[in-house]
C-alpha cells in the first residue's frame, strides 16, 4: 500500500482502509511530483481520528484525465508539525493555514502562517512597509450597504496599491462541525446556507456525496431539473455581477438591463423551486418539485427572448470606449498566477486557463449535455466581465436543449443507510467555480469527517494579486469582478 496511490473519481465511494497512508517524505515527494507534472491541489485537509490521531488527506486533481489521486499521512503526535509544501507549492498556502487553525499542528517553514477565519489574540498580524509617503488604508469588516463582513488592508504609496492582505472569519458558523452533529434531515438546510447565493450548488455537492455514500441513483429527470435550477442560478448571478460592474463604472443603461435580466432568471428559479434562491428544491434522492410541459413551454419562451436581450445589452458595455478603458488592463490575474496559486472557476478561465467541472468531471446530466468552456486569455477586469457574457449564453443555450428532451420518470428516489467506513467526494462548477465536498463515515455509518470546500477558499489570493500595482480607487471594481464569498469561505 505504501507505494501505491488510490486513483478516484467524481461522485465516488470507496473504502477508507483502501487510502494510501505514507509517511511524510513520502507523501511530499508524491504530492510535489504531481504538482510537477501538471496536477494541482483540489483539496488538502484534516481528520481527527478516534485514536487521537490527525491524518491529513491530499487531493490532487488531473483535470485532463478526469481523475483525483488521493495520498495521506499522520504528522508525529510528539513533534505536532510537519514540513510545510507551500514554499515549493504555493497552492497548499490556504489549505496548510486551514490545518494549523484546525488541528494546531504547525506546517513548519511555511512563510505566512496566521489563521484564516479565527483570529486570535497576540496572532500574526498584517504585513508592514516603512518608508516615504508609504501608508495603510483599512477598510471594513463594516462595509457600507448591504455586504457581508471582510477587512482589507492596503499597503500604499500614494494611490497604488502596494499590496492587500485581506483577513476574514467574521462569518464562521462551524457549519463542517455542525454537519458531523445533526440529524441527515438538517444537514441538507445547512448545506443550503453555506453561501447564500450558491444555494443550488452547495444543494447539489452534498446530495450527490450522500447518494454515492448510500449507493443511491436518481433518475435522470432528477438530473435534469437540478441542472436546469444549477445554470438558472449561474445566469442569476453572473448577469447579476454584469449589472454591478456597470454601476461600478457609472454606466447605467447596462446597470439596470442587467439588473432587470437578473431578476427574470431569479423569477425562473422561483417558479421552479418555490424560491428564489432555490431552497428546498434539491433532495437527497433527487428533487421536490417537478416542471410540467405548459412550465417547460413557458421556460423556453422565456430564455429565448433573454438570451436575445443579452445580447443585446453585452454588445452596449463591450464596445463603449468609456467603458473599455475602466476595465481593460485592470486587475490582471496571469495564466501563471492560476497555475502556481490554483485559482477556479471563471477566475481561471478569465485568464486562459480551461478549468470546468462540468467538462473535466461531468456529473448528472452534464455527462451527455456538454457546455464548451468559454476562455479569454488577458485575466483582467474585462476579461472576467466577458466570460460572465459567454457562459451565459452557453448556459441558456443548455437549457433550451435540456428542456426540449426532458426524460420522464421519478423525481425522488428513497435513500438508504450509508456504507459503513466509506468516503466519497462531489464536484459541482457552481457559479463561482469548483464547489467540493467530501465525507466520512465510520463503523456505525455516521459521518465523522465533512469537509466543504468553496471556491472562494480558492480564489481570494486571487484578488489580492489581482490588486498590486492598482489605484485605490479602481479597487471596488476589480472586487466586484471576482465577486467572492466571504461566507463560503468562513464556513
Amino acid at each position: 500500500m505504501p507505494n501505491r496511490k488510490l486513483t478516484v473519481r467524481n461522485n465516488q465511494r470507496w473504502e477508507m482502509d483502501r487510502v494510501p497512508l505514507l509517511e511524510e517524505g513520502l507523501f511530499r515527494k508524491r504530492i510535489l511530483e504531481e504538482a510537477g507534472s501538471g496536477a494541482r491541489v483540489a483539496n488538502f485537509f484534516g481528520f481527527l481520528e478516534e485514536s487521537g490521531d490527525v491524518r491529513l488527506f491530499a487531493l490532487l486533481a488531473r483535470d485532463e484525465e478526469s481523475r483525483l489521486h488521493l495520498y495521506s499521512f499522520k504528522p508525529s503526535k510528539s513533534t505536532l508539525f510537519f514540513q510545510s509544501l507551500t514554499p515549493e507549492l504555493p497552492q497548499a498556502h490556504w489549505f496548510e493555514r486551514e490545518i494549523a487553525e484546525q488541528f494546531a499542528i504547525k506546517p513548519e517553514g511555511h512563510p505566512w502562517l496566521k489563521p484564516i477565519r479565527k483570529p486570535v489574540s497576540g496572532s500574526v498580524g498584517f504585513f508592514q512597509g516603512t518608508g516615504e509617503e508609504i501608508h495603510e488604508v483599512a477598510v471594513g469588516p463594516v462595509h457600507a450597504g448591504i455586504i457581508e463582513p471582510g477587512h482589507f488592508r492596503f499597503l500604499c504609496h500614494g494611490e497604488e496599491i502596494l499590496n492587500l492582505e485581506i483577513q476574514l472569519g467574521y462569518q464562521y458558523r462551524g457549519i463542517e462541525q455542525m454537519m458531523q452533529e445533526v440529524s441527515p434531515e438538517r444537514r441538507i438546510l445547512l448545506a443550503e446556507s453555506i453561501a447564500g447565493d450558491t444555494v443550488i450548488g452547495h444543494a447539489i455537492a452534498y446530495c450527490n456525496t450522500i447518494e454515492s455514500l448510500a449507493a443511491c441513483h436518481i433518475s435522470p429527470r432528477a438530473e435534469v431539473l437540478r441542472a436546469v435550477a444549477l445554470e438558472l442560478e449561474r445566469l442569476a448571478n453572473h448577469t447579476g455581477d454584469l449589472s454591478a460592474l456597470g454601476s461600478d463604472i457609472g454606466f447605467l443603461p447596462t446597470s439596470a438591463y442587467f439588473g432587470r435580466l437578473r431578476g427574470e432568471f431569479l423569477n425562473l428559479l422561483m417558479e421552479l423551486t418555490g424560491n428564489r434562491y432555490g431552497r428546498s428544491f434539491c433532495r437527497s434522492g433527487g428533487v421536490f418539485f417537478d416542471m410540467d410541459s405548459k412550465m417547460t413551454d413557458g421556460f423556453k419562451h422565456r430564455l429565448a427572448k433573454a438570451k436575445e436581450e443579452i445580447q443585446e445589452v453585452s454588445n452596449l458595455l463591450f464596445t463603449e470606449s468609456s467603458v473599455l478603458s475602466r476595465l481593460e488592463n485592470v486587475g490582471v490575474i496571469t495564466s501563471e498566477m492560476v497555475k502556481q496559486w490554483g485559482f477556479v472557476g471563471p477566475t481561471a478561465r478569465a485568464s486562459g486557463c480551461a478549468h470546468d467541472v462540468r467538462m473535466d468531471y461531468p456529473h448528472g446530466m452534464y455527462r451527455f449535455h456538454q457546455i464548451p468552456i468559454s476562455l479569454v486569455n488577458n485575466g483582467d477586469v474585462y476579461s472576467r466581465a466577458m466570460i460572465r457574457w459567454l457562459e451565459s449564453r452557453r448556459s441558456i443555450d443548455f437549457l433550451l436543449e435540456v428542456l426540449e428532451r426532458m426524460p420522464k420518470g421519478e423525481i425522488l428516489t428513497p435513500v438508504g443507510p450509508l456504507k459503513d467506513r466509506h468516503m466519497a467526494l462531489s464536484m459541482v462548477e457552481g457559479w463561482r467555480g469548483e464547489i467540493m465536498h467530501v465525507a466520512m463515515t465510520d463503523s456505525n455509518s455516521q459521518i465523522t469527517r465533512y469537509k466543504i470546500k468553496d471556491p472562494s477558499f480558492n480564489n481570494w489570493r486571487a484578488l489580492e494579486l489581482a490588486a498590486r500595482g492598482a489605484q485605490i480607487s479602481d479597487f471596488p471594481l476589480c472586487n466586484k469582478s471576482f465577486n467572492l464569498s466571504y461566507a463560503g469561505h468562513d464556513l
